[in-house]
């Protein structure tokens, strides 16, 4: 089965209603980080309380995510993720309101945080849903799961994309606040229809021990590192461009030149899926890593936005790759059962990564500027490098050992859109 047909597979199985459902579920998060990084600066005047706050909101939204992708496991997720999704765009109005009213530093952090708790991870549990979504494929599910989630790696990178777009296109036609008032709207609404999905079903199996299996095991403690790393080179890449672009005065630009590297990130995990099968996900990591550390170097030489956006453009290229393989290495060295608190474990690493990242730069940007900030970016991928080089070996081993022979073919799910190749129940 070709990449390109692969992708047709999918989508007649899922349906467009759904997949587009599920990627607009996922740009809220995508707007909040800098959406609150922007708010917060703008209104106070400080990138450290900026960052403060945008990495609160990450912090405590990677505290979250493994809790409510566990829960999700034993009792579905449907009701967690409907819960979030409500809470989650309450609590963006309730953030908008904290700082129009002039509320004490304190009082701002804790509210980023207080959101950034129950906000879902759509995108994480999207992933989920794909194996039981392909059952019925038989010898094919492999291929079309590896094709799922190299889409799924590149809708992440998209909104990325897209998220940082609507906050700087918000923040130029009316204001910070503008852009979260938007992200809640797009939570209620989008979040609660991808929890009510008939598709939720089939992600959790009754007939399947759920919440059994150990998920911390070496393997994945390493690919939980892995995304750290990337996850600090969003924030300092995000908060260097907001810096860059707060002193020529237009800080809603900040959101189109972070949206950059979505694009490129975008289109190279589509591209993934044309990677031929023998190339082991832990060697596309490393060659990915070794991308970013290259391309992540004129960052420290740039001066001017557009110089920043062409460099984060191309950095793009290694984004989605390198997070593709990881989270299908996740797939791979964990139990089936424990595969949501996986997704959501590594996106809450990313979140921490985020946080870390934002918050140095944040610190060093308040001093020395933007470049000081874009060198936290170049610093999070050498260590990505280094990693990556000292532990193929344990990735190749456990993700040979988990991933079994292949999958033989099964009795259809209930969910009509497996039955029918059609996806007519949509």
């Amino acid at each position: 089965m070709t990449p390109l047909a692969s992708y047709r597979r999918l989508l007649s199985i899922a349906g467009p209603a759904y997949v587009l459902v599920a990627f607009v579920g996922r740009l809220p998060l995508a707007m909040s980080q800098l959406g609150t990084l922007l708010l917060v600066s703008t209104a106070t005047g400080s990138y450290g309380l900026g960052g403060l706050s945008a990495g609160a909101l990450a912090v405590a939204n990677a505290v979250g995510a493994p809790v409510a992708g566990s829960l999700a496991d034993r009792v579905g997720q449907r009701p967690v993720v409907l819960v979030q999704s409500l809470l989650g765009a309450t609590g963006l109005t309730a953030l908008v309101a904290v700082v129009g009213g002039g509320a004490t530093d304190v009082l701002v952090v804790l509210t980023a945080a207080a959101t950034g708790l129950v906000l879902p991870q759509v995108g994480p549990l999207a992933r989920v849903r794909w194996r039981p979504l392909t059952r019925a494929t038989g010898t094919h599910q492999r291929r079309l799961v590896d094709a799922a989630f190299s889409y799924e790696g590149a809708a992440d990178e998209a909104s990325f994309a897209i998220g940082p777009a609507l906050v700087g296109l918000s923040v130029a036609a009316f204001s910070p606040s503008g852009a979260l008032l938007l992200a809640a709207a797009l939570l209620a609404v989008f979040g609660s229809a991808f929890a009510l999905d008939p598709s939720a079903r089939l992600a959790h199996d009754a007939e399947r021990p759920v919440g059994t299996g150990r998920l911390l095991g070496a393997a994945f403690v390493v690919l939980v590192g892995a995304q750290v790393c990337i996850g600090m080179l969003f924030g300092a890449t995000q908060t260097g461009a907001t810096v860059l672009a707060t002193d020529a005065g237009t800080p809603g630009v900040a959101g189109l030149v972070h949206a950059t590297l979505g694009v490129g990130s975008a289109l190279a995990g589509l591209a993934t899926a044309y990677v031929p099968e023998r190339v082991g996900h832990e060697r596309r990591a490393l060659v990915a890593a070794w991308a970013l550390l290259v391309l992540s170097l004129p960052l420290l030489v740039v001066g001017s936005l557009a110089g920043t956006a062409a460099t984060v453009l191309f950095l793009g290229v290694a984004v989605a790759p390198y997070m593709i393989a990881v989270f299908s290495l996740a797939e791979r060295v964990v139990p089936p059962a424990r595969v949501g608190a996986a997704m959501t474990t590594l996106a809450s690493a990313t979140g921490l990564g985020y946080a870390l990242g934002s918050s140095v730069a944040g610190r060093l940007a308040d001093e020395s500027g933007a470049t000081a900030a874009f060198a936290v970016t170049v610093g999070a991928t050498v260590l990505a490098v280094a990693l990556m080089s000292t532990q193929q070996r344990r990735l190749r081993t456990a993700s040979a050992v988990e991933a079994g022979p292949p999958p033989s073919p099964t009795r259809a799910p209930e969910d009509p859109r497996v039955a029918t190749p059609t996806g007519a129940s949509r």
